[in-house]
């Protein structure tokens, strides 16, 4: 039954019951109706697997608790949105406005991310942010009702600088696209390389989504740092390890970055990227208990293997569970449900994690090197590892 069909019989169904005098008072009907879940995700163009990937893990946590939020049945809504900052606004009125959805679940894309912000803090719905990692969700204009559960952009590179240093590389090159996911990162490196007594030498960047990286490869070559740490992720990702290995750099000067570099590429990549040292707050190797069962019931559940993303959209199922348990269900005591997040304790796949008071996780950062097309858990980069929150006032 189609959405405009199922509006077109609950009016006829409540005009029916007004004339009848069988109205029921407003809390009577919303505790015995079902809960409004709405995803807004990438579900065509380049992210498209990603919000699969994300959707996938937020049912099977929820179905792991009998298909219900507290105790009430679900319906679920849905807008594809195409990870187009240009429609954030209109895609998140839409659920917000005509499927009058509970809870809101995305996005992807950090631009994108932007529009919902500004919906989810204009009408106080529930925002839950299952990926995009731009600081300003959590920081400048962070808002009550609004929850991440995967990372701020700053957060892998935030625990990278020590491990490189440690490893004696004291001069490093920072390498990225120019644009807003690439320069948080860079915030991240930047402090934690200098604070454990590194000096980076330079940063060189190019325009998102350019691929050309030969003419900046020489670069590196001729400044001969003790190694280059970078941001990149996708199919750039990929392009840039095999190039970088072909110009002749891979064996001379050790590559690290945020751990979006080998997300999803190694296949792509090849024997190129094997050594690539990264950070970040999931591994499919993690040797746990709980990840090796989370692993098996996606795949059983799926017939795919979950990855950064599943995991990330399985701990927003899991918050949400808790959210709404708390309540009963009534996504409408806010306070009650927004508090109950806030104290929430995550036991991910990841490793159990806690919320920030900016609403942002804080978590273990996996140092992790590429082996036979795996990224394989070395240690732990960092413990309970927060970000800042800089400029985040709760209203």
């Amino acid at each position: 039954m189609t959405t405009r069909r199922l509006v077109i019989s609950r009016s006829a169904a409540l005009v029916g019951a007004a004339s009848t005098g069988l109205l029921l008072p407003s809390i009577v009907r919303a505790q015995s109706g079902k809960v409004r879940v709405g995803f807004m995700l990438p579900y065509t163009g380049t992210f498209a697997q990603l919000g699969v990937a994300i959707e996938n893990g937020v049912r099977l946590a929820i179905d792991q608790q009998g298909g219900k939020l507290g105790g009430r049945e679900i319906e679920w809504f849905k807008v594809d949105d195409e990870s187009e900052p240009s429609k954030g606004v209109e895609n998140a009125s839409k659920l917000v406005q005509r499927d009058k959805v509970d809870v809101l679940i995305g996005t992807v894309h950090s631009g994108v991310q932007m529009g919902i912000q500004k919906v989810a803090r204009d009408t106080g719905v529930l925002n839950l942010i299952p990926n995009a990692g731009v600081h300003a969700a959590t920081r400048a204009l962070c808002a009550p009702n609004v929850f991440r559960t995967s990372f701020s952009n700053s957060q892998p590179t935030l625990a990278l600088g020590k491990a490189m240093v440690e490893k004696g590389h004291k001069k490093a090159v920072w390498i990225t696209w120019k644009y807003a996911a690439g320069d948080e990162a860079f915030e991240g490196f930047k402090d934690s390389y200098t604070k454990a007594g590194g000096t980076i030498i330079k940063e060189l960047g190019l325009p998102f989504p350019n691929v050309e990286f030969q003419a900046l490869l020489t670069e590196i070559a001729a400044l001969k740092p003790d190694a280059v740490a970078c941001f990149f992720a996708g199919g750039g990702a990929a392009k840039f390890i095999k190039d970088y290995a072909a110009a002749g750099l891979k064996d001379k000067i050790p590559l690290y970055g945020s751990g979006f570099l080998t997300e999803g590429v190694l296949d792509a990549a090849g024997p190129a990227a094997d050594g690539i040292i990264t950070t970040m707050h999931y591994s499919d190797s993690l040797d746990t208990p709980r990840n090796k069962q989370f692993r098996l019931e996606y795949a059983k559940a799926f017939r795919s293997q979950p990855d950064v993303y599943a995991v990330q959209g399985y701990d927003t199922g899991l918050l949400l569970v808790q959210g709404a348990n708390a309540v009963k269900g009534d996504l409408s005591a806010k306070t009650a449900v927004i508090k109950a997040m806030e104290s929430a304790t995550i036991d991910s796949p990841r490793g159990k994690w806690t919320m920030s008071k900016a609403h942002n996780p804080v978590q273990d950062i996996y140092l992790r090197r590429v082996e036979n097309k795996e990224n394989k858990v070395i240690g732990v980069a960092a413990k309970a590892l927060a970000d800042s929150g800089a400029g985040c006032r709760m209203g």
